[in-house]
């Protein structure tokens, strides 16, 4: 924004991918008119030097943020359900007796790679096995 001057134009391929609300959009799109900058929206087909594509825009702001809006509450729903059943989110605990044999393999010669593969967790998670010790020691 504070790139721009009077006479650019300001392109987003999509209205939702600028703002998270409609208030949030309009307040971007009045700096940017007061600046002198020409915003378009390149899928939507917005052009806001009409008064056909402000109102448009406008419409189309509303609809985005009711779809996240749904898209949020969905997944809220859907977590509480899950939560009811009994079922938790994340990756399950890795137990002691497999973070002792990581770091048994790791001091033999083993590359985290390797490790990693056999066990089915990421490299930065045997990392993370390895340097407990050293943040527990302190």
């Amino acid at each position: 924004m504070k790139a721009m001057t009077s006479g650019d134009t300001f392109a987003v391929y999509k209205l939702d991918r600028l703002a998270r609300s409609t208030r949030e959009l309009y307040e971007l799109t009045d700096a940017m008119k007061a600046q002198g900058v020409e915003f378009v929206s390149l899928s939507d087909s917005i052009d806001t030097n009409t008064a056909n594509g402000r109102a448009m825009m406008g419409m189309l702001a509303v609809f985005a943020e009711f779809e996240r809006d749904i898209i949020s509450e969905r997944t809220r729903a859907g977590l509480e359900a899950a939560k009811r059943r009994g079922r938790t989110g994340g990756r399950p605990a890795i137990d002691n007796k497999t973070k002792r044999q990581v770091k048994a393999l790791f001091e033999a010669g083993e590359s985290a790679t390797d490790i990693a593969k056999e066990y089915g967790i990421g490299r930065s998670t045997i990392y993370k096995i390895l340097n407990e010790e050293k943040t527990a020691g302190k």
